[in-house]
């Protein structure tokens, strides 16, 4: 056991998770399932960050009963806080971001890795590709999100139609660059990201996927749908300011 622990990862899970008490032991019981399955190395990275009941607690004991699990801890609440430590943390080859609602089945991960998916840099979870199936979420939520979608294309991200979905796959390299310049810590922080590796070149692919609606959502519609939009004219403003230029550009 000593020696496969020493191996490096072929993939990094990384699991925010801020007052999750409730959800956390049976999403971590799910991607145990599903490492347990698989023929290469993984590690699952917990970011507690901020929590207000037992969600650190309950991770720490999880990190017993199943040994592919690292816990890290964050004072500060923060969803693009916790994925940035996460991100930068990990020692995979491929590192995937994941939700503890699991609205897309753990079982989809695969999707996004070799040998399934080839010639990539960042392949993200996407509910409008083609192929997507969405289920059980309220017309009302499905509208706001396309609206603010469509403000993301206006003012980031053109060809990108699903930036929110919180199920994204880096290439360890390019996680480690991108995750470096990343400035925003709530919500945002992944249209940041997208728009840094678009502004840098990297190849961007959307995956269409099974998508279950969880009525029990953090994610206030209008209030931070206010606060994306205000997160949105910052990108725009710190790109303005040169914030992101690539490292290398002048070489």
């Amino acid at each position: 056991m000593q020696g496969e622990q020493l191996k490096k990862p072929f993939l990094s899970l990384i699991i925010p998770a801020h007052n999750e008490e409730a959800r956390l032991p049976g999403t971590l019981a799910q991607i145990n399932e599903f490492v347990e399955k698989q023929s290469y190395e993984s590690e699952v990275l917990v970011v507690e960050n901020g929590s207000t009941d037992h969600t650190f607690q309950i991770a720490q004991d999880l990190t017993e009963r199943y040994p592919w699990i690292h816990l890290l801890r964050n004072a500060i609440s923060g969803k693009g806080r916790a994925v940035r430590q996460g991100m930068l943390s990990a020692q995979g080859d491929y590192r995937f971001m994941c939700d503890v609602d699991l609205s897309m089945p753990v079982d989809e991960i695969n999707c996004f890795l070799p040998p399934r998916l080839q010639d990539f840099d960042i392949a993200i979870a996407s509910r409008e590709a083609p192929g997507a199936v969405r289920y059980g979420e309220p017309p009302y939520r499905h509208i706001v999100g396309r609206i603010y979608n469509g403000l993301i294309r206006l003012l980031a991200l053109p060809d990108v139609q699903d930036t929110q979905c919180g199920f994204k796959c880096f290439h360890g390299g390019v996680a480690e660059e991108l995750f470096k310049r990343q400035t925003l810590t709530g919500w945002s922080f992944d249209v940041e990201i997208l728009f840094i590796a678009h502004q840098w070149g990297y190849k961007i692919i959307e995956i269409p996927i099974n998508w279950y609606y969880n009525p029990h959502s953090k994610i206030s519609v209008w209030r931070d749908s206010f606060k994306m939009g205000v997160d949105l004219l910052t990108i725009r403003l710190n790109a303005l300011r040169g914030k992101y230029k690539h490292p290398h550009a002048n070489l």
